[in-house]
């Protein structure tokens, strides 16, 4: 008997240690994925730091400028860095660079903002661009697209101002100049007064068709609704955010699918031909940052959540074998591309995080991490990137997009997307025993 028990003992022992062991070497290599992810964003983040120049360039005799005072105007003098642009693209690399600064507590990230806006609003080059554009707004709208910050005089969509503008907000309430109050002011009048709408309020492109709704364009209006709704504290802006949500989801969201189309053209009264990857990233990326500001109790942030959880589900239900995501998300002869996968890698692993969806979900987080790191090489170069994409009728224009290395369109996601699997504690999947034991255990504490 006394043996039997020994024994019983010695196994009880064993087993312990064993499942002490196990925590530990889960525990070893969390610490080890966060510690390598910190080392892939650090790569991306340092090479983009190197390559921002903080000059123009003459592209026709290859002269560089510190500044453009003095220089008679000419279209050839540009920016040197497009990491100096003002772009939509460059909003989204700026909420990366941020996340990515606040989360190491490594100020040059913050500064990489904080400097671009400071180089734009304060060193006196604005006039110079704003003499060429003038000169170029006389031949036609196509023509400005020659100079240098066009976007920034230009001011007639989402494009030229939404995101960019989000940023800004971000370092205004940091560094409160009155030149940068002005701009935002000027953005949200726009957004809420001049950009197209439909009768019912949802936010449409006159092109291709007159009064198209883009998906893309949940996110270039959200980034900042949301954002200004947080720093103002008034409910216009949630509001309309909120509202922008449930309208784009009404006209793009394909049931049967469980993705959203690319565009809805109001005068067919039809959708357009493509589930694009990228538009759908768009969308996970603008409810993900809305969803982040609203207070808990706020009317109807559970409708925009309830559509959060929904795409979530749709996502991981097309994501491919190696983690990635296709170009169009339901056709698995196009190519896999990383921008649409680092921003849904994103969403999930936010959405994980702060407990929106189900800790399940990191597990397609994880496999979608993977899957962008495949298209990162050792010097922090991100691969594969789909180029700007308008819409067409036609499937075959969005198989034939070319794709890039380093433009900001991916790399702000891949940054944002690594921010969160930092934050996200790395999947193991629990024997079902386990799992039982959890569940039993939740439900006694629940009464």
């Amino acid at each position: 008997m006394k043996r039997r028990k020994f024994r019983y003992i010695n196994i009880f022992v064993i087993l312990f240690g064993l499942l002490l062991f196990s925590q530990t070497l889960a525990q070893t290599e969390e610490l080890e994925y966060r510690k390598s992810t910190k080392t892939i964003l650090k790569k991306i983040a340092d090479r983009i730091l190197s390559e921002t120049s903080y000059q123009f360039i003459d592209t026709e005799t290859g002269e560089k400028y510190k500044s453009t005072k003095g220089l008679k105007p000419k279209l050839t003098v540009k920016i040197e860095s497009k990491y100096n642009d003002w772009h939509y693209t460059n909003g989204v690399l700026n909420f990366a660079m941020n996340e990515l600064g606040n989360l190491l507590e490594e100020k040059k990230y913050n500064d990489f903002v904080d400097n671009n806006f400071d180089f734009v609003f304060n060193h006196g080059d604005l006039d110079y661009f704003k003499k060429l554009y003038d000169e170029q707004k006389k031949i036609d709208w196509f023509s400005v697209r020659q100079v240098t910050w066009h976007m920034f005089y230009r001011m007639i969509r989402l494009d030229d101002c939404g995101t960019i503008g989000a940023s800004l907000i971000d370092v205004y309430k940091k560094n409160p100049q009155e030149n940068y109050k002005n701009y935002i002011d000027l953005v949200s009048n726009h957004i809420l007064k001049t950009e197209p709408r439909l009768e019912d309020g949802t936010i449409s492109r006159y092109w291709p068709h007159e009064n198209t709704i883009w998906a893309d364009d949940l996110f270039m209006s959200v980034a900042f609704l949301a954002r200004m709704g947080k720093f103002t504290g008034e409910s216009k802006y949630f509001d309309d955010a909120i509202n922008q949500v449930k309208l784009f989801h009404k006209y793009l969201w394909n049931n049967e699918k469980e993705i959203f189309y690319h565009c809805y053209h109001t005068d067919t009264e039809q959708n357009g031909v493509a589930h694009w990857a990228r538009a759908n990233g768009w969308m996970f990326m603008a409810e993900a940052d809305l969803l982040d500001v609203l207070p808990e109790n706020y009317p109807e942030r559970d409708k925009v959540l309830e559509i959060f959880q929904d795409q979530a589900e749709g996502i991981a239900r097309w994501q491919s074998e190696n983690g990635l995501w296709h170009q169009l998300l339901d056709k698995n002869d196009s190519y896999l591309e990383t921008s649409a996968s680092a921003m849904f890698v994103f969403g999930l692993a936010k959405g994980v995080n702060r407990g929106w969806i189900n800790q399940d979900y990191s597990y397609v987080a994880d496999t979608g991490w993977e899957g962008v790191l495949s298209n990162i090489d050792d010097n922090g170069n991100v691969h594969k990137i789909c180029v700007g994409t308008g819409i067409m009728p036609a499937l075959s224009f969005y198989y034939k997009r070319p794709v890039e290395s380093n433009i900001p369109m991916g790399e702000g996601p891949v940054i944002r997307a690594g921010v969160e699997i930092i934050k996200m504690k790395k999947y193991h999947e629990l024997p079902a025993r386990a799992k039982y034991d959890r569940i039993i255990n939740e439900a006694k504490e629940k009464k």
